[in-house]
């Protein structure tokens, strides 16, 4: 008697994928099958994303067939977690505050509990309440329920789509790097609830390139480079046959990018006056919250600070204060590049001195123009090019199009390129007017292996071979750059959040590769760095 067939809960039957008018994906034939989890790895811009939105329904399959499981219903039974989704809900709250702002109604912004209750756009059952007070008290969002949500961090944020997804009870849940902008305990937290929705006969695919996060409970992977699939199969299968290492290039040599960025990076035109940041008493207050509580903090020239601590514990806040970016900055006494806050200084002589990158940024940044002049926009702080530029401006965007590895993609619109992609554009946006300070939030959120590789060690030149000083935030302790000489950290206490300063160790800034030689791999599924300067501080 034979047994019976197997049925795919969907299948891709040498399918062609569109976006737009680019076939990203071609000849794809690929099945799931029941309780199999997927990983889907590969470099920036090989087609991942789009991949899940064609399982989804949302990016049309043009040629060969797309089939799914009789009781599978795309539209509800499928969960999707992405920077993209995160991008929409704030796009939706901008729109939101547009009318509000009309009928004077500010008051009545998004709260992370009323976000929580629209799963699916139907408020959850009671039946869900002791499950979802469960999550929102493990991922540490309890005391922000009644919060806007445009007040939350880019990690409390991810939290909350996480828990909502969950509270959704899909039969299957497409994870798009769902662990960008968590700290070390949440990632930990999340991955264990993973684990539980897999028990639960939910099936997931993920979408990373942090190999070493995926979850155990991932039985399958899926290789995609240059818009073809490269190999499929169980998951010890794959890792076993070094596929994986064929995914992604090897980091540029430190002789070629050392070459280069002396042709790009020039000293600043600007003066250098006292301090670069100075902050007395400094506190931050969202109602009863207090976000920053009597902060007192100097960063001189010539230093490059970390800036640690767990979501939601002041980071993102003590960015935006430093960047104009925060209205309570006038109410304290800060003072930037030797010239206090609120003294008749325009928020452009500001500006000009600083450099930004940070998730939130590339949320807002949503204009439909080339790359190139994404890039160009940055000599003039704008989001949009408003102005020509000069060719001395133009060859600079050139060459920093190169280090950060997008001078193909120069000419490509910014909204119609990865997310891992638009951040190495904005990565280079934020280092092309060769600032005195460069502000990097999280910088590497995205990026696949070989273009973090590329990144780190661009960033650990800027820091020590130029006069650009940096802050740096971080989750990942692999991603500690060499040339960050202090660390700013916040840390939880009974009461609140505390600050700790400290300077590290000293170390020669003048020959990365002797002290502090970086190596780069892919290797068996999970991405290692080797930092040959010794114990990582952060």
């Amino acid at each position: 008697m034979n047994e019976p067939k197997i049925e795919p809960i969907f299948s891709l039957e040498h399918a062609d994928i569109r976006v737009r008018d680019r076939r990203v994906l071609r000849d794809v034939t690929w099945h799931i099958g029941p309780a199999q989890h997927w990983a889907i790895i590969g470099p920036n811009g090989a087609g991942k994303t789009s991949l899940a939105g064609a399982l989804r329904g949302v990016v049309p399959v043009v040629g060969g067939r797309i089939a799914y499981r009789s009781d599978l219903v795309p539209g509800q039974d499928i969960g999707y977690i992405s920077f993209e989704k995160h991008r929409r809900e704030i796009e939706r709250e901008d729109a939101a505050d547009e009318a509000r702002c009309f009928s004077h109604s500010l008051q009545a912004q998004k709260s992370a509990r009323h976000f929580l209750a629209q799963t699916h756009g139907h408020l959850h059952r009671d039946a869900d309440a002791d499950k979802e007070h469960d999550l929102i008290v493990a991922a540490g969002l309890a005391d922000l329920l009644d919060r806007p949500i445009r007040a939350l961090s880019m990690g409390e944020m991810r939290k909350l789509l996480l828990i909502r997804e969950v509270l959704s009870r899909p039969r299957l849940l497409i994870l798009d790097e769902p662990f960008d902008g968590l700290d070390a305990p949440a990632r930990q937290h999340f991955g264990q609830v993973f684990e539980t929705l897999v028990q639960a006969d939910i099936q997931l695919i993920m979408i990373t390139h942090r190999l070493d996060e995926m979850p155990s409970a991932v039985s399958h992977i899926l290789g995609v480079r240059d818009g073809r699939i490269q190999f499929c199969g169980p998951r010890q299968t794959v890792a076993n046959t070094g596929q994986i290492d064929s995914l992604f290039d090897d980091p540029p040599p430190q002789t070629a990018h050392d070459d280069r960025l002396a042709r790009v990076v020039s000293d600043s035109e600007s003066n250098r006056v006292g301090p670069l940041v100075q902050m007395k008493n400094v506190t931050v207050r969202y109602g009863s919250r207090i976000a920053l509580n009597q902060l007192d903090w100097t960063m001189h020239d010539g230093e490059n600070w970390a800036v640690v601590g767990p979501n939601g514990s002041g980071k993102t806040t003590l960015l935006r204060m430093i960047a104009a970016d925060h209205p309570q900055a006038y109410v304290n006494e800060i003072y930037l590049f030797g010239r206090r806050r609120g003294t008749g200084e325009s928020i452009w002589e500001i500006k000009r001195n600083i450099g930004w990158i940070s998730a939130e940024f590339q949320i807002q940044y949503r204009k439909t123009i080339k790359n190139d002049d994404v890039v160009m926009s940055g000599f003039f702080d704008s989001v949009g090019l408003y102005r020509q530029g000069s060719e001395a401006q133009r060859a600079s965007v050139r060459r920093c199009m190169n280090l950060v590895g997008m001078s193909e993609q120069a000419q490509r619109p910014f909204t119609q390129i990865s997310h891992g992609e638009q951040r190495r554009v904005l990565i280079a946006r934020a280092m092309v007017k060769s600032p005195l300070l460069l502000i990097l939030d999280e910088p590497c959120q995205g990026l696949d292996p070989a273009a973090r590789g590329r990144i780190l060690r661009l960033l650990d030149l800027i820091g020590t071979r130029t006069r650009t000083n940096i802050i740096y935030v971080t989750h990942h302790p692999d991603e500690w750059l060499a040339c960050l000489t202090h660390v700013l950290r916040f840390e939880p206490i009974a009461n609140g959040i505390k600050s700790v300063q400290e300077a590290l160790p000293e170390f020669s800034r003048t020959t990365i590769g002797s002290g502090a030689e970086k190596r780069y791999q892919v290797s068996h599924g999970a991405v290692q760095r080797q930092n040959r300067r010794g114990t990582n501080p952060g």
